[in-house]
């Protein structure tokens, strides 16, 4: 944990995850200022509208942040390289895709390479090619997911296990509990996303932010899978729509067509419920506030500290209790 926090130059081992097109520089700069690694999310934007963001970002804080390029998502990639190496970017998260291409390129310019992967295979190719750090996503996460349907709990001890580099736990974390678990599995931080849409700073809709607050255990869904294109919504019209259309038979274009970052960005930006969709990880279920990301942050460093103690002094008393017993025996 610590090992990760000076590496990337932060107090506090969370790391915003990459938001594609509703990414800005409002809450990049707070999770930034709050003690984390804020992110940029390129998604499908230019590079001239990522630019932009990372300047505004740049005015708002003069603390660390990431670029999130999503390899098969962004047709930008090699220009948004180009793009963090101009501005000196010192953190480059590499998502959706093959990062090994690009990783020696990032480290000549001396960038930090996070690469997000989601099973052993890929964590282990991420590293022979030079990540730094890894980012094990597990199935509970929002958004454009993996295919392997792997969990977080599963995922995390099994990469850990067989990588050297620091493991970052994502997916299905969104409190200080989750946080204290993540480190009992191994990891060496946490990356976070549906949580921080729920936050004060976050410049989405308010529709988005009180339907997290009023979600339930199982308010999310899971589309895409018949066309390979897996994606966690939250359950809204458009998405019990998408839903519907895709058992009834869609191929993998029309999908495509259902699911841009335009039909996100009138679910996350505008709140139109009925004409686009808004992403949901599972930890949408434990929302029932919107704090400040610093608020955030510190409530879930204090209820770990909390949470390992508690376990931890649990656990010496059985192992104490064990050990009698064995020996009486």
């Amino acid at each position: 944990m610590k090992y990760v926090c000076e590496m990337l130059q932060i107090d506090l081992p969370i790391i915003q995850g990459g938001m594609g097109n509703i990414s800005n520089a409002q809450l990049t700069s707070a999770v930034s200022e709050a003690g984390g690694l804020g992110t940029i999310g390129c998604g499908t934007m230019t590079p001239n509208e990522v630019e932009e963001i990372l300047l505004q970002t740049k005015k708002m804080t003069k603390k660390n942040f990431a670029i999130n390029i999503a390899i098969n998502v962004s047709p930008y990639t090699e220009e948004l390289i180009d793009l963090v190496i101009k501005h000196n970017v010192p953190v480059v998260s590499l998502s959706a895709g093959n990062p090994v291409p690009y990783i020696a390129k990032l480290h000549e310019h001396g960038v930090t390479v996070i690469a997000l992967v989601a099973s052993v295979k890929h964590a282990q190719k991420a590293q022979a090619a030079g990540a730094d750090i890894l980012v094990a996503e597990g199935f509970e996460a929002a958004g454009i997911n993996s295919t392997l349907e792997l969990t977080t709990f599963t995922l995390i001890p099994q990469i850990v296990k067989n990588v050297k580099v620091p493991v970052i736990a994502a997916g299905g974390i969104g409190d200080g509990k989750g946080l204290a678990a993540a480190l009992m599995l191994g990891a060496s931080g946490i990356q976070i996303g549906t949580r921080l849409i729920a936050t004060k700073e976050a410049p989405f809709h308010e529709t988005y932010k009180q339907s997290l607050v009023n979600a339930i255990d199982t308010e999310t869904i899971i589309v895409g899978r018949s066309v390979g294109m897996i994606r966690r919504m939250l359950k809204t019209p458009y998405s019990m729509k998408l839903d519907q259309r895709e058992k009834e038979g869609m191929t993998r274009a029309q999908y495509g067509e259902m699911t841009t970052e335009k039909q996100h960005v009138r679910g996350a930006i505008e709140g139109d419920m009925e004409n686009g969709f808004i992403n949901s990880g599972q930890i949408a279920g434990l929302i029932d506030h919107i704090p400040s990301v610093k608020e955030l942050f510190d409530s879930m460093m204090q209820e770990a500290s909390n949470q390992i103690n508690l376990s931890k002094n649990e656990l010496d008393i059985l192992i104490e209790k064990r050990l009698k017993t064995n020996n009486l025996s």
